[in-house]
């Protein structure tokens, strides 16, 4: 599933390449977008803006109508000109967003859903997030405090808990918690303030340093490591096997929470509470 930084870099992506069009043409395979498009037609709208939320990407269109789409685990948005060809099969197509000069296709998306500001406000998915690590106003003691309610998880089951941090996945909830040298298995509840406050702000710190302007690899390079050999750019994340980085032992891996998601430590680096 993509990160944070991967949707916010895609939604900068598109601000930049639609914001101020007009729509010339819209389609979708979604029956209940075509019906909104059918009822208030896309074209002639103005793209306003684009934004993400957490993993929520948001396109904005004059006439109070927004487009929310969720990648899950394969969607993706792309931009081309005009008549050039796609990178990937029109069968994976979903929704087409022309204005003349550039289209814009998202392939894969399994999620997406128009509504008024007022109806995004009422979504669950977008109501419930927790502070997004991304945003120009993060509210840190926020994300603390919500991380601190969930004590009776497991510190990585409640970085995945987009209620309590919205942009974290599974690559930044291993990187994290190896760079602040927390055990992936501890509970919240055994965890000092300042240790969760160490976690939060070191998540903070690895996502929005891989979305700077100027960073190398465009929308899809990602480092942890700061390093600039594609081989080296993890600490932990899919190592299993591997030495740490840091002292030489082996990494360990482990399948963690109701998802299964696959978790990755150093068990000299990240010893667990006693």
């Amino acid at each position: 599933m993509p990160e944070g930084d991967t949707i916010f870099r895609a939604a900068r992506t598109l601000h930049r390449a639609l914001a101020g069009r007009t729509v010339t043409r819209f389609e979708s395979v979604f029956p209940r977008l075509t019906r909104i498009d059918h009822d208030r037609p896309l074209r002639g709208r103005t793209i306003d803006r684009v934004e993400a939320r957490g993993k929520h990407l948001l396109i904005h269109f004059s006439g109070d109508l927004v487009l929310r789409t969720h990648m899950r685990m394969h969607g993706s948005w792309h931009i081309y000109r005009p008549g050039e060809r796609w990178q990937r099969p029109r069968h994976q197509m979903r929704i087409v967003i022309e204005t003349g000069v550039i289209d814009a296709v998202a392939f894969d998306v399994p999620v997406a859903e128009f509504a008024t500001n007022a109806q995004l406000a009422r979504t669950p998915a977008l109501r419930d997030l927790g502070p997004d690590l991304l945003a120009a106003d993060f509210d840190a003691d926020e994300a603390i405090r919500r991380v601190e309610q969930r004590r009776e998880m497991s510190i990585a089951d409640a970085l995945l808990d987009q209620r309590a941090i919205a942009g974290i996945g599974n690559i930044y909830k291993n990187e994290a918690l190896f760079v602040a040298r927390v055990h992936p298995f501890d509970r919240v509840e055994s965890l000092p303030r300042d240790t969760i406050e160490k976690i939060v702000v070191t998540a903070a710190t690895l996502m929005r340093a891989n979305v700077r302007e100027g960073m190398r690899g465009g929308m899809t390079a990602r480092t942890t490591t700061r390093r600039g050999d594609s081989s080296s750019r993890y600490w932990v994340y899919e190592r299993s096997g591997k030495p740490c980085r840091r002292c030489g032992s082996v990494i360990q891996r482990s399948k963690q929470g109701p998802d299964a998601r696959s978790t990755y430590w150093c068990s000299r680096c990240q010893l667990p509470t006693l």
